[in-house]
């Protein structure tokens, strides 16, 4: 019997929250997975870009594909979706692609805590993947985090530094927090929240604590290092970015993983299979 020789059909994306840097770098990235076709380019209603061809506004050329704040009507011909627009709209989106049982893929971050609810509701019956980085390096840097949160001793004292450009709008960044769960996961203390971050420290440390710094200058695109301090001796993980597709081309990638994915809660360490070595 001769081997079937047929190729997958395209994964048809839509992307929230086009018109925006991620939105952008996305439109630019999406050639380069032949295996994906965007159909929907998504804005919010009062975006300017409304009406407007994606491609041209990504600097790609005319692409057909008109920009538009109808989601569910762009829903009805998707296989998945990838939301890089605001923590406001970041609830509209999960309830239609809940509602239009469509898998999706958060790559918003400073949303609200109340909102966890509703992402674990949705991903009982959808495949949801939520990453506050979508970076392969960055995924690497949160298993390696894990690693050595558990192995170290706990007199080691983790700190999390982190550098953006000057308008990214949430400090300590999405990034920072994940990796703070993380760390505080691998050592069975509780996870620290914005609030905690934010509050700073004065004082002598507390046992447990988590520390975070943020810095916003210039146009940098994003670099968080963890600091695991001991007596005599630190251990520094860093990652840099230096250019913007990489989080565009990680999260296209672990789109096309996730349209083939059974309901449930996923990040870009299961998309890499790092949990299992770890």
């Amino acid at each position: 019997m001769p081997a079937d020789t047929r190729q997958p059909p395209l994964c048809r994306a839509v992307l929230v929250g086009v018109s925006g840097r991620m939105g952008q770098a996305l439109l630019r990235a999406a050639p380069g997975f032949p295996g994906l076709i965007v159909t929907g380019a998504i804005a919010s209603a009062g975006s300017l870009a409304l009406g407007r061809d994606a491609g041209e506004i990504a600097g790609l050329g005319p692409a057909n594909l008109p920009v538009t704040s109808d989601l569910p009507r762009a829903l009805a011909a998707a296989d998945v979706v990838i939301d890089f627009s605001s923590a406001t709209a970041t609830t509209g989106t999960l309830a239609a692609c809940h509602a239009a049982r469509k898998p999706l893929l958060i790559g918003t971050t400073g949303f609200a805590a109340t909102l966890e609810a509703q992402l674990e509701a949705a991903a009982h019956e959808i495949p949801l993947l939520v990453a506050a980085n979508t970076s392969l390096g960055a995924a690497l840097l949160m298993a390696l985090t894990r690693i050595a949160a558990k192995s170290l001793p706990v007199s080691f004292d983790i700190d999390i530094f982190e550098l953006h450009h000057r308008l990214k709008q949430d400090a300590p960044s999405g990034t920072a927090l994940a990796l703070g769960r993380v760390a505080a996961q691998a050592r069975g203390v509780p996870p620290p929240t914005a609030q905690d971050a934010l509050a700073g420290r004065a004082g002598p440390r507390g046992e447990d604590e988590i520390g975070f710094a943020a810095l916003r200058a210039g146009d940098t695109v994003g670099e968080h290092t963890v600091f695991f301090s001991g007596h005599g001796e630190t251990l520094a993980l860093t990652h840099r970015a230096s250019d913007r597709a990489i989080f565009a081309r990680g999260a296209l990638a672990a789109a096309l993983w996730l349209r083939f994915q059974p309901p449930g809660r996923y990040d870009m360490e299961d998309f890499l299979r790092l949990k299992t070595v770890t």
